[in-house]
């Protein structure tokens, strides 16, 4: 049995695949949608334009297709826990295998601290009288019981979770097509918009620039799906269920998030799209339907407890897979009697609440740097997973393999990764011309410097642990 084998086998015994298929395609899903498209989409129509923002996210959807056919493929030839942290150490190196994995760990822990306290705000609209604090710390309470109970637990959680956004979406699609023909009348007796709104300052009203500008916003809306890859390794019967959950993730999200955008657009003025409240409730609240900002508050809740529920599941699994490889702590790698790695469960929370004290005690200083770090590791992941696919699949032909020995193989070979590595990188660009997100360059760059430096004097110190990390994994 090859060194490669042995790791998957041992990670078959020790994490449950207890994920199914569906599991699989609602995670990587409501990965996908949640806050950015129920909230940050009002910014970025009113900062691109309405067309600029449909072009944007069909860029973005572009890339997301990219990064997921990538991420099949790697993941079905080697489905383990803690997926393209794995995958970058061995096809890239053991020192980026470090780097990403630390820089992904540490992003979803503090999105998941923010979450904490997003959704202990909307509560105070039913329950003003109620401290923020108190809602937070009984939302702790739920996903660490999520996460902790079993696999299953979590995987049945984010199914319902995701749903819930999903039939939200869809409802919100089907009543604002009737808006824009009229079948649904406007509150002040306005005439149907039709495309008017979409069309009639132009394109691009804010010029090609602004398009560019709200790229970077728009990609950070589709991370998460990588997702899938992190479940790999408890997921049932992965060469079926990956690529079945690539296909069908990549093509709803688009339809989902452009549908969404173009009627969004067409019923709101853009000048006014998400300048004071999500532009979904602004729409509800156009057509004068019942309760409809309460019903709206409980879908944003809904998605963010699905944001804190996937980022602490996958702030988890990466932890321990980086233990098991001397990458992390060993005692990390300890499961309970569920099969759930309980100890780096609660060093990710722990850490998810330090992320939280911060953004009230050091807003201006660690809190700015873990958000700058958070903001970029989604486009530097993808990079790296499709720099591995690229490696992988050169040493797969190296060795007399063909793409028919592959159970998935990303199509258009080596056009697709390096496709998706420029397109990154062209947003790195972007953000430099920008003055105002500059800074979350300087600390992101920073920050993965000085993971490597620690990778480095890590090996010096203890050469005999870090080395296990290349071995056990190829």
């Amino acid at each position: 049995m090859s060194e490669l084998q042995a790791s998957q086998e041992k990670d078959r015994i020790q994490l449950t695949r207890a994920l199914k298929s569906r599991h699989i395609f609602m995670l990587s899903l409501g990965g996908v949608i949640g806050t950015g498209l129920f909230m940050g989409s009002g910014v970025t129509i009113n900062s691109g334009g309405p067309m600029g923002a449909i072009l944007a996210y069909l860029v973005a959807g572009l890339l997301m297709y990219l990064v997921m056919v990538c991420l099949g493929e790697l993941s079905v030839q080697m489905p383990v826990s803690g997926s393209f942290q794995a995958h970058a150490t061995r096809f890239i190196g053991p020192a980026t295998g470090f780097m990403i994995g630390w820089v992904y760990w540490m992003s979803w822990a503090s999105t998941v601290g923010l979450e904490f306290t997003a959704a202990g705000m909307l509560m105070t609209r039913w329950f003003p009288d109620v401290p923020i604090w108190l809602w937070s710390g009984f939302f702790v309470i739920v996903l660490f019981s999520l996460n902790a109970l079993a696999t299953r637990a979590f995987g049945e959680a984010e199914y319902w979770f995701s749903g819930i956004k999903v039939a939200a979406i869809l409802a919100f699609i089907v009543v604002g097509v009737l808006v824009i023909f009229g079948a649904i009348p406007l509150n002040d007796g306005a005439a149907a918009p039709g495309l008017h709104n979409l069309i009639s300052d132009g394109l691009f009203p804010n010029g090609l620039s602004a398009v560019f500008a709200v790229m970077m916003t728009v990609v950070y809306a589709f991370q998460g799906c990588e997702i899938m890859g992190v479940a790999a390794g408890e997921t049932d019967q992965p060469e079926k269920s990956i690529p079945r959950a690539v296909r069908n993730v990549v093509f709803r999200v688009l339809i989902f998030y452009v549908l969404a955008i173009a009627v969004l657009s067409c019923i709101v003025p853009w000048q006014k799209a998400g300048l004071m409240e999500s532009p979904f409730v602004q729409v509800f609240d156009m057509v004068g339907i019942p309760y409809a900002a309460d019903l709206m508050n409980f879908v944003i809740l809904t998605a963010i407890l699905s944001v804190g529920n996937s980022g602490l599941y996958a702030s988890t699994r990466i932890l321990w897979a980086m233990s098991k490889t001397g990458m992390a702590p060993r005692k990390l790698s300890k499961l309970s009697a569920r099969g759930v790695p309980l100890y780096a469960l609660l060093i990710s929370l722990a850490f998810a609440l330090l992320s939280l004290l911060t953004s009230i005690v050091a807003a201006d200083t660690l809190f700015m740097v873990l958000m700058a770090v958070s903001g970029m590791s989604g486009t530097v992941t993808w990079i790296v997973i499709a720099y591995a696919q690229y490696r992988f699949r050169r040493e797969h032909m190296a060795k007399g393999g063909t793409v028919a020995d592959l159970k998935y193989a990303a199509p258009l070979f080596p056009l697709i990764p390096l496709a998706c590595i420029a397109i990154c990188c062209s947003l790195f660009v972007f953000l430099a011309m920008d003055p105002t997100q500059r800074p979350s360059l300087y600390w992101g760059f920073g920050f993965m410097a000085a993971c490597y430096l620690a990778y480095y004097v890590l090996k010096r110190k203890r050469p005999q642990v870090v080395s296990e990390a290349a071995l056990s994994v190829g």
